[in-house]
């Protein structure tokens, strides 16, 4: 594996075999979606529907809500820094010119 400075944005990718990247994006995608969802059912819980007076919100329920949604997020956002060789970049390509944004 190896870290790799792409454009002026300050982003790393990291370069890996394809067969890594697939099963990264597999159970990236897979944990953030569950916990996005479970973190929004985990609120609904807390909120009772969001019918509940203020006072009668459980409040743990809906933090570890957030917590989670927050979780899938994170996952999902640091997944999309993993790439294969083959995927290149999109500046690279000879067709474009380098200074189209």
């Amino acid at each position: 594996m190896t870290n790799d400075q792409s454009g002026d944005s300050g982003r790393r990718d990291v370069v890996v075999p394809v067969r890594v990247y697939k099963t990264v994006t597999v159970f990236s995608t897979l944990f953030a979606i569950l916990s996005v969802v479970g973190g929004f059912i985990l609120v609904d819980v807390a909120t009772n529907r969001a019918s509940a007076p203020v006072s009668e919100i459980d409040a743990p329920v809906a933090i570890a809500g957030i917590g989670l949604i927050l979780a899938g997020t994170v996952v999902y956002a640091f997944s999309t820094r993993f790439r294969t060789e083959e995927m290149g970049k999109s500046k690279d390509d000879a067709a474009e010119p380098s200074d189209n944004g």
